[in-house]
């Protein structure tokens, strides 16, 4: 796919031109929005700059693809969680339009903490910043703080077969392990929230693991039926634009061996719900429970180290973390350590784990401790958010019939 350009860039350009009322398909702007006695500079602040121009240079900011994104504020977020999701969305949020957010939401699924939510969920957002997110790139938010993402839920149930959701696999493993008496209809649910959460920004692409990729096949399977059952001619007979509600998202696969395993059993994802704290790396471990950890990990005897090989998943998912970590190739990592013995490799790990994580574990005490700062952030966020989904949401229940409010 081609890129434009990075999203700063393009809205600094956009920001020039609009200082002076150009139109960059020609003539001045009909409605210049910096007015001749304006002193301030709005550049230096980009989503106001790409908030007040003018609609034809919204359609040039709209040409960009967005993207969807968020984690769930239970537990630690660990190793996976950032090589996995968060790592990546410090690059992409450069190239593309960017929405992260807190899925508080689907945290309550299972039974929870009600002491521990709201500040998991601020740890959480402080995570994402910490870790290179940028508020003048991307919009963060909490998902319950934008009330869309409940309403079109409702919608979407509406034309969501029971049988849709009984064949999720997900849900027959977690229901499995919690019980009857611990599962609620919300469990069930859980991917109409998540169709939810995607199709009310008109998500583009959608970062998946391997976990996810079912619940993603659902929600584009519902913008399908959705568009067919009330948009088109249907919509447009309605006062509507007519044509597709939602575009069909694609799934965006994360880098090769961005899925990080457990520590104690190279064939199991690193999880937050696993019972043993040793399983995973957290990101605000500190330095002796790091090395710790790698020193009592699971690894093998056979002699060497090498990737991908079946017989030693735990080598392979080891050598991925250092890959991934350093941002080397995955030929320098083997050529590196292809005569090395876990003596050696472990020492080496830790130190690049603990040099990777410190500076982030630095900025989140500084973004934590200032609560104005997060506060504002989240609430910007989910203000820039809520801009998109009303158009969204009201664009449903215009095409389902609804009484204009």
């Amino acid at each position: 796919m081609a890129q434009i350009m990075p999203l700063e860039l393009m809205i600094l350009l956009l920001g020039l031109l609009a200082m002076f009322e150009l139109n960059p398909y020609g003539g001045r702007l009909v409605e210049p929005w910096i007015s001749s006695t304006s002193a301030a500079s709005p550049i230096s602040d980009a989503i106001a700059v790409s908030r007040l121009l003018n609609p034809q240079f919204r359609r040039v900011l709209q040409a960009l693809k967005r993207i969807v994104s968020g984690v769930q504020p239970t537990g630690s977020i660990h190793l996976g969680n950032y090589l996995g999701a968060i790592k990546n969305w410090i690059d992409l949020q450069n190239t593309y339009d960017t929405l992260f957010f807190i899925v508080d939401l689907h945290a309550i699924t299972l039974p929870y903490d009600t002491q521990q939510l709201s500040r998991a969920t601020k740890d959480t957002a402080a995570i994402y910043l910490a870790c290179g997110v940028e508020t003048s790139k991307a919009s963060v938010f909490v998902q319950s703080h934008v009330r869309a993402h409940v309403e079109l839920m409702w919608l979407l149930s509406s034309a969501t077969p029971i049988g849709w959701l009984n064949r999720m696999i997900q849900f027959k493993e977690k229901s499995l392990k919690a019980g009857d008496e611990n599962v609620g209809v919300a469990l069930l649910t859980y991917p109409v929230l998540m169709a939810s959460d995607i199709l009310l920004y008109q998500s583009d692409f959608v970062p998946v693991g391997e976990d996810q990729k079912q619940h993603l096949e659902l929600t584009r399977e519902l913008a399908e039926r959705v568009n067919y059952l009330y948009g088109g001619r249907k919509w447009k007979k309605l006062g509507g634009r007519g044509g597709a509600i939602f575009k069909v998202p694609e799934p965006l696969i994360p880098p090769a061996g961005a899925r990080v395993m457990s520590l104690t059993d190279g064939l199991s994802k690193m999880s937050k719900s696993a019972p043993s704290d040793q399983s995973r790396i957290n990101l605000l471990d500190s330095k002796d429970v790091i090395a710790n950890k790698i020193k009592r990990c699971k690894t093998d005897s056979f002699p060497g180290l090498e990737f991908d090989n079946p017989d030693r998943p735990e080598c392979s998912n080891l050598l991925s973390v250092y890959q991934l970590i350093t941002r080397k190739t995955k030929e320098e990592v083997a050529q590196e350590c292809q005569d090395m013995n876990w003596g050696v490799f472990k020492p080496l790990l830790t130190d690049a784990l603990i040099d990777h994580l410190h500076p982030i574990q630095v900025r989140y005490e500084e973004i934590i401790s200032d609560t104005a700062y997060l506060d504002k952030v989240l609430a910007e966020g989910a203000r820039k958010a809520a801009d998109i989904a009303d158009v969204t949401l009201n664009n449903v229940y215009q095409a389902m019939g609804f009484l204009q409010r």
